[in-house]
């Protein structure tokens, strides 16, 4: 071996591999916690979507009642194929899934609510979001660790308003 030879030893090789994953130790969680605030983010305005293509179903081919269920505003051309398919977990938008619950037949049409929930839930690393969104027909969004829930009677719901 020449005295003279260039290149980089094995404790150097080290040393950088061990630089390396110090910056991913640091650098993954954030990325983590940056895609689950982007997911949530995502969550919050698809349900304002719904809630307003639902008041523009309401107001012309509803003729005063809410639609049943989201297939109907995409069928109306309201919302796209990826909101209103994204109806399990299995086929989230964002790493959110959506539950429409529409007017019931023969009942009030002025009422629905749309939950929004993390497809893969709070707790592992893997958790599409943290939190659980719902909205009603009275346009307020609700948020919070828990799902928040409507009380189908008297429309009362549990949960924490978000800054809207």
């Amino acid at each position: 071996m020449k005295k003279n030879q260039e290149g980089f030893t094995l404790i150097e090789l080290i040393i950088i591999v061990l630089i390396i994953a110090i910056i991913a130790v640091i650098a993954i969680p954030n990325f983590i916690a940056a895609r689950r605030a982007a997911n949530e983010a995502s969550a919050i305005a698809s349900i304002r979507t719904i809630h307003v293509s639902n008041a523009a179903y309401q107001s012309t081919a509803g003729l005063g009642k809410f639609a049943p269920d989201m297939a109907t505003l995409h069928a109306h051309g309201l919302i796209d194929s990826f909101l209103s398919d994204a109806t399990s977990p299995a086929t989230p938008k964002s790493g959110y899934y959506f539950t429409y619950v529409g007017p019931p037949p023969g009942a009030d049409p002025s009422i629905f609510d749309i939950t929004a929930l993390p497809s893969v839930p709070p707790g592992s690393i893997v958790s599409t979001g943290s939190r659980y969104f719902l909205i009603s027909e009275s346009g307020v969004i609700y948020g919070g660790f828990s799902a928040p829930t409507i009380d189908p009677a008297t429309r009362v719901i549990t949960g924490t308003p978000i800054n809207n």
